[in-house]
């Protein structure tokens, strides 16, 4: 066996291994504990559940990922642009950049009552909400890692009479993609986070929404198994990004 494949055998097998053991612990503190189901429900009720409403929770988890999507696609793309614009636009860095780090610092949560009340309910006010959450960690990790690059590389290609683009390619975007994932794989998480947020604030579907109404009506295995399929929806998001990483990686060659 190869060290890569020992690697990603252990890749796999101890979060496995880590997962079974907190299932384990799950069902041994409702069943040697005794503790009553509208308390903590066990695994078995708990999956009982996704199975006799799968459609349910499929539903509102194509919800959920709509707005998702939706939102981050939005938040990624136009805090790309920005972080951009401010690495290679003196003006636009000194215009719009303390703003950026100073807003960052106000928790979201605060903006959508503001949402509800200018924009309604409904799935394009929870996509703004996503965008929002989604926007921050992008601009501020791309700007980050576009500003990392030495300027010793980038001296060196102004000695050979290289132009900006090859500076960009040969130099910015090898030492930037590090940073410009990390901040992917924060906005993903956040994103997921923020639908949620927005299902119990703004939207009348969606995974939050089911954990909201589980908690109203004390269904504590219906909160559980919406939670257990939102976890699963992000784990794919955030692997999404690791894969394109990867791809990313073999193809540009990028890393310090």
């Amino acid at each position: 066996m190869t060290d890569r494949v020992r690697a990603a055998a252990g890749d796999i097998l101890l979060p496995t291994l880590a997962l079974a053991v907190g299932v384990l612990a799950w069902w041994a503190v409702t069943v040697v504990g005794d503790v009553p189901p509208f308390v903590l429900p066990g695994p078995e009720t708990v999956a009982a559940q996704l199975f006799e409403n799968w459609t349910l929770y499929a539903w509102n988890a194509w919800y959920t990922l709509e707005k998702v999507v939706y939102g981050g696609a939005v938040g990624i793309v136009g805090g790309f642009l920005l972080a951009v614009a401010i690495a290679y636009l003196p003006w636009a860095r000194t215009a719009v950049y303390p703003y950026l780090v100073t807003v960052r610092v106000v928790p979201k949560i605060a903006v959508a009552p503001l949402l509800l009340i200018y924009l309604g309910t409904g799935t394009a006010t929870a996509v703004v909400f996503v965008a929002l959450v989604t926007f921050f960690p992008l601009v501020l990790n791309t700007v980050a890692g576009l500003d990392a690059a030495p300027d010793a590389h980038r001296e060196l290609l102004r000695s050979v009479d290289a132009g900006p683009i090859a500076r960009i390619r040969y130099v910015d975007v090898p030492y930037a993609m590090p940073d410009v994932f990390a901040g992917l794989k924060q906005s993903v998480t956040l994103a997921v986070v923020g639908a949620v947020v927005a299902e119990w604030v703004i939207a009348d579907d969606g995974l939050g929404f089911l954990v909201l109404m589980g908690a109203e009506n004390v269904r504590p295995d219906v909160m559980l198994a919406a939670l257990v399929t939102l976890l699963l929806e992000g784990l794919l998001l955030y692997g999404a990004v690791v894969l394109a990483q990867r791809a990313a990686e073999r193809r540009l060659g990028f890393g310090r």
